[in-house]
């Protein structure tokens, strides 16, 4: 199947963006881990996988439509240093995605890419429950404070 050329490189940039986040999540998973907070180290990381999950449908669509999958431009990646900023950072990057996943949702309609639109659709329902989780985490750094926050998060289990 040969697909449009701009649907092909809209998909390559949305899987950009998933590789970006696999990394920085897992990263930001560890971290908190290393820190203790295991219920962040959970969040991440099971966002992480998610983001392998879905970049790989993406790989497959590519593949699919006669395109070569892009996985060598790989973006920034926004890490913490303390919980905060790495919530923040999470947060960060979710908005670009969220952009970049809308744009590429646009030009699939524009270009009847209906099959294309629907999995960049599922993508972006699963970012946005995560942008709501990370917006959680920080009104509850922002009720409670940071100290409780992170005692909150830490494993009982100890």
């Amino acid at each position: 199947m040969k697909g449009d050329k701009e649907v092909i490189r809209a998909l390559n940039k949305v899987l950009g963006q998933s590789l970006i986040a696999i990394n920085q999540y897992f990263l930001h998973a560890r971290v908190a881990r290393h820190w203790g907070l295991e219920a962040l180290n959970d969040g991440f990381y099971k966002q992480s996988i998610y983001e392998m999950k879905w970049s790989d449908d993406l790989i497959a669509r590519i593949l699919l439509l006669g395109g070569l999958p892009n996985l060598q431009e790989l973006g920034k990646l926004y890490i913490g240093e303390d919980v905060p900023e790495i919530i923040d950072c999470n947060l960060r990057l979710e908005k670009q995605k969220y952009d970049i996943i809308s744009d590429a949702i646009a030009l699939c309609e524009e270009k009847r890419d209906y099959v294309s639109r629907e999995l960049l659709t599922k993508l972006k329902d699963g970012n946005e429950e995560y942008d709501d989780w990370l917006e959680t985490q920080h009104d509850l750094i922002r009720d409670v404070g940071v100290q409780n926050y992170i005692q909150s998060q830490m494993d009982d289990h100890d």
